[in-house]
């Protein structure tokens, strides 16, 4: 099950930091987002549940990144770095 998540959380990351369509608010929100959630992340997992805080730093790091670079995502395409697709 560990092993699952872990390559879950991974996929997710990389496919996140890769993103070659990302503004600069995009990327750094990103990174700022995955920095605080990892840390919050380990700081709750390890007080609660079963004590794992490496389990919570992934999870939290994961959320964070993607609630970071969708803020960003917001701001870039508000200061007009990102054009929408026109699908």
């Amino acid at each position: 099950m560990k092993k699952n998540i872990l390559l879950i959380v991974t996929s997710a990351l990389s496919l996140l930091f890769a993103s070659c369509a990302a503004g600069p608010n995009t990327q750094s929100g990103a990174l700022t987002g995955a920095a605080i959630g990892g840390l919050a992340g380990a700081i709750i997992g390890n007080n609660v549940g079963d004590g794992d805080a490496g389990r919570g730093a992934l999870i939290g790091a994961a959320v964070g990144g993607a609630a970071g670079a969708a803020a960003g995502n917001a701001k870039d395409r508000q200061q007009g770095h990102v054009q929408g697709r026109g699908y």
